[in-house]
């Protein structure tokens, strides 16, 4: 179904984890940018739009809950899908990023990097089967 080469935006301070996020995502074939932190991940953004955010919650600077809200509220960026994955896993955080408007939240120690992949597929097929009915009503 994924029929263009698909751009990620990882924003992850961990260098050990943003690596092998990287790594897994070019080898299945993605292009992906890297940000350490919230505010590299809003200057990243500007510079390339994503197809995808996957995107930590603690980081220095701004949290990412901070720059999910900064993404959604802006209309040229507030319909790039954007996956949570962090180490929070209360309720209060999960219902938080859900709301904010995240597509998904993953707690990373309940996840391999291959699933993880998985659901970052599973979310530009959606997004894609998005933009095929968005465009088939808007021709009629």
């Amino acid at each position: 179904m994924l029929d263009k080469k698909y751009n990620i935006l990882v924003a992850e301070d961990d260098k050990y984890l943003m690596k092998a996020f990287k790594d897994k995502l070019e080898r299945e074939g993605f292009g992906v940018n890297i940000a350490v932190d919230g505010e590299q991940a809003i200057l990243e953004l500007k510079k390339e739009q994503p197809d995808l955010i996957l995107l930590d919650l603690v980081m220095p600077i701004k949290n990412g809950f901070e720059v999910l809200e900064e993404i959604k509220l802006s209309d040229e960026y507030k319909n790039i899908p954007v996956i949570i994955l962090s180490n929070l896993g209360q309720g209060s955080d999960i219902k938080k990023g859900l709301e904010l408007g995240a597509v998904d939240y993953l707690i990373k120690s309940d996840f391999t990097i291959h699933s993880i992949v998985e659901k970052v597929k599973e979310h530009l097929v959606k997004k894609e089967l998005k933009s095929m009915n968005y465009e088939s009503r808007s021709r009629k």
